[in-house]
């Protein structure tokens, strides 16, 4: 990561570039030194962290950081401060700030924030991706695509693609027991066993469970980041009591959010049996 520092005190910038950089958190790109921050500058190097200080000569950090929030900047902004007044700090807040650091600097404090951020951008890029993933543009969609989705086999195809699970190799077992069971009528999940089906539909049984497990996990997780970016999505609505418990849903949505230490759990008989129930519709 790229750190850019707004501080006045070239005693400080000393520290803290020291602090970044000997502990392999980051590289500072740039400072202000001694004199008024250049924000065109600060815009042009497009840091992915910007530690300011809280009370500066011609400018205080708030009127920084909000100005460089209005020309675009998507950086996290880290204050310096020595203040404690609330009413001050919410300011902050309200101007764009993402955390604090008081003064005297402290590198354990300094060391935690910055690891903070990391894990924010990390799950920041993590969210985006998968909004790309479940990003279809239906407008571009043939009359004869259309069509052709609705027959039992495309429907499943679809549902794995909103999942982001069209890329795991256990998809295309889940599609084959599926497959298999609509072309049987055997659309009672409590009278199947899955080891039994993966006996009959591979040489490999348990490989073919080992990939389906790690299929919906897949679809889990990134069922359960989409429903913390946005709860109401509609594919997130539409799948998340479906082919998964709700219950096992939120707890991988706590479980990724860093609030409990125990995962949720996948149900690969309710993922198949409600995969069945869309296959009919």
């Amino acid at each position: 990561m790229n750190f850019y520092i707004v501080e006045d005190d070239l005693s400080v910038i000393n520290n803290l570039e020291d602090i970044i950089e000997s502990n392999n958190l980051g590289v500072v790109c740039g400072n202000s030194g001694d004199k008024t921050p250049d924000l065109a500058e600060i815009m042009d190097l497009s840091p992915d962290v910007v530690l300011v200080d809280f009370l500066m000569p011609n400018i205080d950090g708030v009127q920084v950081v909000s100005t460089l929030r209005d020309m675009g900047s998507t950086a996290k902004f880290i204050m310096i401060s020595q203040v404690s007044n609330k009413k001050l700090i919410m300011k902050a807040y309200n101007a764009g700030v993402d955390f604090f650091i008081s003064k005297p600097i402290n590198v354990i404090e300094i060391k935690r924030v910055i690891e903070n951020i990391m894990r924010q951008i990390q799950m920041e890029q993590t969210l985006s991706n998968i909004r790309k993933m479940f990003q279809i543009d239906t407008s571009s969609v043939s009359d004869s695509v259309r069509e052709d989705k609705e027959s039992p086999g495309r429907k499943l195809q679809y549902i794995l693609n909103q999942l982001g699970m069209s890329g795991e190799k256990g998809s295309k077992d889940i599609i084959m027991i599926c497959q298999y069971l609509y072309d049987n009528d055997k659309t009672n999940m409590t009278e199947i066993n899955i080891g039994k089906l993966c006996e009959i539909l591979s040489d490999n049984p348990k490989s073919m469970e080992q990939r389906i497990r790690r299929a919906v996990a897949k679809g889990m997780s990134n069922l359960a980041n989409l429903g913390i970016e946005d709860f109401m999505n509609e594919t997130f609505t539409r799948y998340s009591s479906t082919l998964f418990s709700f219950e096992e849903i939120k707890a991988k949505m706590d479980f990724l959010r860093g609030k409990r230490s125990v995962d949720g759990k996948i149900n690969i008989k309710k993922f198949i049996s409600g995969l069945l129930i869309f296959m009919d519709q």
